[in-house]
């Protein structure tokens, strides 16, 4: 039973190990010789055109920012419309086609963030490298993308009435979180 378990959720087994691995390196020894190796990338990332850009033109940075600010908006919508769709709210929608159009605003939504946070951290590179926080969400934010990619997705893309519903609101409680910790730590971040 338990090897045809693991034959079924190889690609959830595989992301656990990888984020349990990735956090025993974050929170080891380890961590201290790679944040200095990296430290010469975010002195390159503030001489980049991004970077000078970022500093120079205020309303440039502030632009970009609201475009952070919506696409944050519309992934945590995403979310919260899928996530709550597998609790067992919107119970007059096909759970299908919400968590199917969710994921694809989602895709879209973390690709906007993406491109602008690189753009935002260009602006301020050596100020983050130096905030435990900054790295905190890159943790959550790297947990967030392997759950949704090689968890959440491959489970949901199966027939949803032969999902254990426990799963389903497990799936969805557990992603709430992850979001919910990456939005607060980019929050944070804001607030430094």
């Amino acid at each position: 039973m338990i090897f045809s378990l693991m034959l079924n959720y190889r690609k959830t087994l595989c992301s656990s190990l990888f984020f349990l691995l990735l956090v025993s390196f974050f929170f080891s020894e380890l961590i201290s010789s790679s944040h200095i190796a990296v430290l010469p990338v975010f002195e390159w990332m503030e001489t980049t055109w991004f970077g000078v850009a970022g500093k120079t033109w205020g309303a440039l940075f502030a632009v970009v920012q609201a475009g952070h600010l919506v696409g944050l908006g519309v992934l945590g919508g995403s979310v919260i419309a899928s996530d709550g769709r597998l609790l067992g709210l919107f119970k007059g929608l096909p759970m299908r086609l919400v968590v199917d159009r969710c994921h694809s605003v989602f895709a879209w939504s973390l690709a906007l963030l993406v491109a602008t946070g690189i753009f935002m951290a260009c602006g301020v590179a050596i100020k983050i490298y130096y905030m435990p926080v900054y790295w905190y969400k890159m943790l959550a934010l790297t947990l967030g993308v392997l759950f949704v990619f090689f968890i959440r997705k491959p489970i949901l893309d199966r027939d949803l009435d032969q999902v254990n519903p426990w799963l389903l609101r497990l799936l969805a409680i557990s992603s709430i979180m992850i979001w919910f910790t990456v939005a607060a730590t980019g929050r944070w971040i804001g607030f430094s």
